[in-house]
């Protein structure tokens, strides 16, 4: 596996691969890599000639310095896992590299970026797209991979090549989970065994409010039982919502089974969770 640190030497990498027509699968993460990164370099192996991930933890999506400074960095294990998947290029590079100059821009998605998520973290996907954009032109793969977990992101991100006209396809994947329902994330390595356990009930508030939306309950009683399960498991439920797959408007009646996602994120101790599951 090839790594490099600096824009320069991976775009001289790049090109002569470009020359030779082959395909370009990218895998953005920033690190602490865990199963469903896995599947992720495994898709894009599946289905093009090189595939590259890049690491790097953006500071630009980040609104609470702390939640910055403790996100779990690993790169030594991620290199290693990395190695394990073949896959073909490793990008890392340092605050320097991204953002040699002081960046004022931001980019606005017509409200996309103002709900849920976007409430919750003003800024972070303005953040999101211009590191992203920053990688596509850096990369210039044909197919970007992205984890179905952060269902919010993968829809701003489209939206941002459809808007830009990148020359890239978006490839969203599963969630994976692990045994006990409990979405893979970065953030789980932040948990206290109690914790852990605890922070099952997200998955199972899905799967309740799926059901509940198949038997035709309104949202709002949907949401009044998942505060409740969540606080009895020692979680605290910001929000519970669906929203359609296609548009992302937020919807509270009318909600068609097959065509809606519902979308959940809570506090379990310190740390911050999302999930999501399609209804």
């Amino acid at each position: 596996m090839h790594i490099f640190k600096e824009i320069a030497a991976l775009r001289t990498h790049l090109s002569t691969l470009q020359s030779t027509h082959s395909t370009v699968g990218f895998v953005p993460t920033m690190g602490a890599l865990h199963e469903g990164h896995s599947s992720l370099i495994r898709a894009s192996k599946k289905e093009n000639n090189t595939t590259v991930c890049s690491i790097y933890v953006n500071p630009t999506q980040f609104g609470n310095p702390e939640d910055l400074t403790k996100y779990p960095r690993s790169l030594d294990n991620d290199i290693s896992m990395l190695q394990r998947e073949s896959c073909d290029v490793l990008f890392c590079p340092d605050n320097n590299e991204m953002y040699s100059d002081m960046s004022l821009m931001s980019i606005a998605f017509d409200g996309l970026d103002n709900v849920l998520e976007g409430a919750s973290r003003p800024g972070h996907f303005s953040g999101v797209a211009r590191v992203v954009a920053k990688l596509f032109n850096i990369v210039q793969p044909h197919i970007a991979y992205f984890g179905q977990k952060d269902f919010q992101q993968v829809m701003v991100i489209s939206r941002m090549v459809e808007e830009l006209k990148f020359n890239v396809k978006i490839n969203t994947m599963p969630i994976v989970r692990e045994a006990d329902g409990l979405a893979m994330s970065s953030r789980n390595q932040r948990l206290s065994p109690r914790e852990r356990q605890d922070a099952c009930v997200l998955h199972k508030v899905l799967l309740r409010t799926r059901d509940g939306i198949l038997a035709g309950k309104p949202l709002s009683t949907l949401r009044d039982e998942a505060s409740n399960l969540c606080g009895e498991n020692n979680v605290v439920l910001e929000y519970l919502a669906a929203a359609d797959r296609k548009q992302f408007n937020l919807l509270e009646e009318k909600i068609e089974p097959g065509q809606a996602v519902i979308l959940i994120a809570a506090k379990v101790g310190p740390v911050r969770l999302i999930d999501n599951l399609f209804a």
